[in-house]
C-alpha cells in the first residue's frame, strides 16, 4: 500500500526553494499551562548555526574567479557527508537543528499522559509507537498486513481490481494513480478534484528503460522479491511475482511524462466531465471512484493524461488478474514496510536509500519516527514547534525584510525596457496582490476525529492516512482556504504558490545563515533576502507567468512581450544545459538540464538581483553608512555575495546527484 495518500501537483501546489482548520486565538509562543493541557517542556539549547566565518574562506582562490570555492571548498572539505544523510550542507544542517528541537519535543510529550485529543496526545503516542521497537518486531508482518492482503487474494476480476483501488482510496491506501483536491487553474477561489499519473517506484520513467539504468532494475526486480517472501510468499512464488510486477510499472512508466513533461502546465490541467473520463476509462469507473471516496455532486474534475490512463485501463484486461494481484500485493507489502518488522525496514532501507540514493547508513530510530510524526500530523507538531523556537520579534523583522524586498521587485518591474507597458500594468497587479505567510499559520488545522493510540504504529499510520486523506477530498467543491499552509513550521524550506499568488516562509529557515535579527544586512540580504526574492521571482518565471494576479491560468502578456520572455528564457535554457554536473561512472559529462531547471534559474537570477537592490536602498538610507565600511575585512557589497555562496555550500553523494540531475527542478 502507498502510505502517503497525497502527492502535490508540481506546479499547482508548490513551487519550492527545494488542513478543515479550526480558528486558534491564542499567540503561537503562549506556552501557558491549563488542567487539560500539560505545559510544554522548556526549549533545548541547539548551539549555535553556521554563519559566514572568515576562517572557513579559501584565501588563495580568487572570489572573482570562483566564488564559490573562495567561500565553500574549505568548509566542504572539513565537513564530510555523514552516513545517514545522502547530502550535506546549510540546508541539512538547519534541518538536523530543527530536528533537535522537534526530538525534545516528542520525547518529552512520549513520557507524558497527555488529555485524549490534544495535540500533545497526538504527537506524543504517534512518537511512543514508532519507537516501541519491541511490541513492532514482536507481530510478523504476514499477520499485521493479512486483512489487506485478504482482500487482495479475494480478487477474481478486473472489476475487482477497480473496486479495490476504490475502496482502499479513501483510507488513504493509493494504487497506480493519485487524486486530490486543488484549486481550479481557470477558477482559483474553488477546490476541484486532480487525478494524477502514479503507480511506479523508481525516480522517473527512463529508470524503465534506458540502458544506463539496468543494473537498478535488476536491483529493484530483488527488492521486489524479497519484500514479497518477507511477506510470506516463497522464493520461487516471489521471483515469479516480481517479475509480473517489473511488466506492470514499465508499462505504467512508458505512458507516463518525463520530469520536463511534467512541468508543462498543458499536463497538469484538463477539465473533464465524470461521463467523458469513463469513455476514455470503459474499465474504471470515475463515478464508483467518487462514490467510493465520498465526493458527491463533482460535476468535473481535472483528467490531464490522458495516454496513462488510457493505457491503464487497457491493461486491466490485458494485463492478467494474477499479475496485478502481484502488483498489488507488493505494494502493500512495500509501503508499509517502515512500520513494520526490522527484515522489512532494512529491506526497504537497502533498495530504497542505499541503491537509489547511496546512502550508507540508516538514520537512527528516532530520525525516521520524526519523520513519520511530520508526515502524519505535521502542523499538530508544527504549534508545539513554533510556541519554543520562533519569537514574536523574529517574526517582525523577517516581515520587514519581505515588505523591503517587495519594494526592490516593484522597482525593477518599473525599470524593465523590454516589457511594454500593457503587460507591465499585469504583472504590477501580481505583485499588488502577493500574499505573505511568515513562521507559521495563522489559523492552526484542527485534528478532532482522528485517534492515535501507543498500540501500533502501523495502525495509527494508517488512521492519519484516512484522515489526511478525507481532509483533503473533502476540500473538493468548495472555496479555497487561503490560510493553510503547504509546509509545516518547522520545514526548512521555502515555496510560492502561483494558484494563490502566496510565498511562505516557514520558522526554521528562519535561521543564521539564512536570517539573523542581529547581523549586518548584507548576511540578510544574502542570506534570506535572496530566498525571498527567489520566491518572488517565482510569480513570473516560465509557468507563474501563465497565472495572473488572482491565480488563474490566464494570459496577461501581449504577443511581443511574451516573445522577448521566451527569447530571454530560452538563453537560460541553453547556459544551464551548457554545465556539467559531474562525470558519470564512465567518465562521461553529465549536464544540468536546463528544460527541467529553468523556473528555480530564473527565480534564482532574480531573487538575487531583487535582494541586491533591496540591500542598496537600506544601506543608503543609514546616514553613517560608508561604501567602504568593512566588517571583519569585508564590505557590504562582498558579505552579500559571500553569503548567498555560503547558504548554497552543499555536497552530494555519487547516486543522489544522479537522481537529482534527473528529477530535481534546482540546479
Amino acid at each position: 500500500m502507498n502510505m502517503r495518500s497525497y502527492k502535490p501537483l508540481s506546479l499547482a501546489v508548490l513551487v519550492a526553494l527545494a488542513a478543515c482548520s479550526q480558528q486558534d486565538q491564542t499567540p503561537a509562543t503562549d506556552v501557558a499551562a491549563t488542567p487539560d493541557k500539560p505545559a510544554a517542556s522548556a526549549p533545548v539549547d541547539l548551539g549555535a548555526t553556521s554563519t559566514l566565518k572568515v576562517a572557513d574562506l579559501d584565501t588563495s582562490i580568487n572570489p572573482c574567479n570562483d566564488l564559490h570555492g573562495f567561500v565553500d571548498n574549505k568548509w566542504l572539505a572539513a565537513n564530510p557527508i555523514p552516513s545517514d544523510r545522502t547530502s550535506w550542507g546549510t540546508f541539512e544542517m538547519l534541518d538536523q537543528r530543527s530536528e533537535n528541537a522537534q526530538k525534545a519535543i516528542v520525547e518529552g510529550l512520549s513520557k507524558t499522559t497527555p488529555s485524549a485529543g490534544s495535540l500533545e496526545q497526538l504527537v506524543g503516542d504517534l512518537y511512543a509507537s514508532g519507537m516501541d521497537e519491541a511490541r513492532i518486531n514482536g507481530t510478523p508482518a504476514a499477520a499485521k498486513l493479512k486483512p489487506y492482503l485478504d482482500a487482495i487474494d479475494a480478487i477474481k476480476t478486473p472489476d475487482d481490481i477497480a473496486s479495490y483501488i476504490d475502496a482502499n482510496y479513501a483510507k488513504g491506501i493509493v494504487d497506480v494513480f493519485g487524486f486530490g483536491g486543488q484549486p481550479d487553474f481557470k477558477n482559483s477561489s474553488m477546490v476541484i478534484g486532480y487525478a494524477f499519473e502514479g503507480g511506479t517506484n523508481l525516480p522517473e520513467k527512463a529508470y524503465y528503460s534506458d540502458p544506463q539504468y539496468q543494473k537498478i532494475r535488476d536491483a529493484y526486480v530483488a527488492h521486489i522479491a524479497k519484500t514479497l517472501q518477507l511477506g510470506g510468499a516463497s522464493a520461487d512464488d516471489a521471483k515469479k511475482q516480481a517479475d509480473a510486477v517489473m511488466k506492470i510499472e514499465t508499462q505504467l512508466a512508458d505512458a507516463s511524462l518525463s520530469p520536463i513533461q511534467q512541468r508543462d502546465t498543458k499536463n497538469q490541467y484538463k477539465m473533464t466531465t465524470v461521463a467523458d473520463a469513463d469513455k476514455l476509462t470503459p474499465h474504471f469507473s470515475w463515478e464508483k471512484f467518487f462514490d467510493g471516496i465520498g465526493v458527491n455532486d463533482v460535476k468535473g474534475f481535472s483528467l490531464a493524461e490522458d495516454k496513462f490512463f488510457g493505457t491503464f485501463d487497457k491493461m486491466l484486461t490485458s494485463v492478467s488478474v494474477d499479475d496485478w494481484k502481484a502488483y498489488l500485493r507488493f505494494h502493500a507489502i512495500d509501503g508499509a514496510s517502515p512500520y513494520l518488522n526490522d527484515d522489512l525496514v532494512t529491506e526497504h532501507f537497502d533498495f530504497y536509500n542505499k541503491t537509489l540514493h547511496g546512502q550508507t547508513e540508516q538514520k537512527a530510530r528516532w530520525k525516521r519516527v520524526l519523520g513519520t510524526v511530520n508526515d502524519d500530523v505535521g502542523e499538530a507538531l508544527g504549534q508545539l514547534y513554533v510556541k519554543q523556537y520562533f519569537t514574536p520579534e523574529d517574526k517582525a523583522a523577517a516581515e520587514q525584510l519581505v515588505s523591503n524586498l517587495r519594494d526592490a521587485l516593484k522597482a525593477r518591474i518599473e525599470k524593465v525596457s523590454w516589457m511594454g507597458d500593457d503587460t507591465k500594468k499585469k504583472a504590477m497587479e501580481k505583485w499588488a496582490s502577493f500574499m505573505p505567510k511568515i513562521g507559521y499559520p495563522t489559523k492552526w488545522r484542527d485534528w478532532t476525529g482522528l485517534k492515535i493510540s501507543r498500540d501500533s504504529y502501523l495502525d495509527n499510520v494508517l488512521a492519519a492516512n484516512e484522515f489526511n486523506t478525507r481532509w483533503q477530498l473533502g476540500k473538493i467543491g468548495k472555496p479555497v482556504d487561503r490560510t493553510e499552509w503547504g509546509m509545516t513550521p518547522q520545514t526548512v524550506n521555502a515555496y510560492y504558490n502561483p494558484n494563490q499568488n502566496e510565498i511562505v516562509f516557514p520558522a526554521a529557515i528562519l535561521q543564521p545563515p539564512f536570517f539573523d535579527a542581529k547581523a549586518d544586512p548584507a548576511l540578510n540580504y544574502g542570506g534570506i533576502g535572496a530566498v525571498i526574492g527567489h520566491e518572488m521571482s517565482h510569480g513570473y518565471d516560465d509557468q507563474g507567468a501563465q497565472f495572473d494576479a488572482q491565480g488563474n491560468q490566464s494570459n496577461w502578456w501581449t504577443p511581443a512581450d511574451m516573445k522577448g520572455f521566451k527569447e530571454r528564457t530560452a538563453k537560460l535554457v541553453a547556459q544551464f544545459s551548457d554545465y556539467v554536473a559531474f562525470k558519470d561512472k564512465d567518465g562521461k559529462d553529465v549536464h544540468v538540464k536546463g528544460e527541467l531547471t529553468l523556473g528555480e534559474n530564473i527565480a534564482d537570477l532574480g531573487g538575487i538581483n531583487v535582494a541586491y537592490d533591496a540591500l542598496q536602498k537600506e544601506l543608503a538610507s543609514d546616514p553613517n553608512y560608508k561604501p567602504d565600511t568593512k566588517v571583519d575585512g569585508y564590505t557590504e557589497d562582498q558579505r552579500f555575495f559571500m553569503n548567498f555562496a555560503n547558504i548554497w555550500r552543499r555536497s552530494f553523494k555519487p547516486e543522489e546527484a544522479a537522481v537529482r540531475v534527473n528529477t530535481d527542478p534546482h540546479a
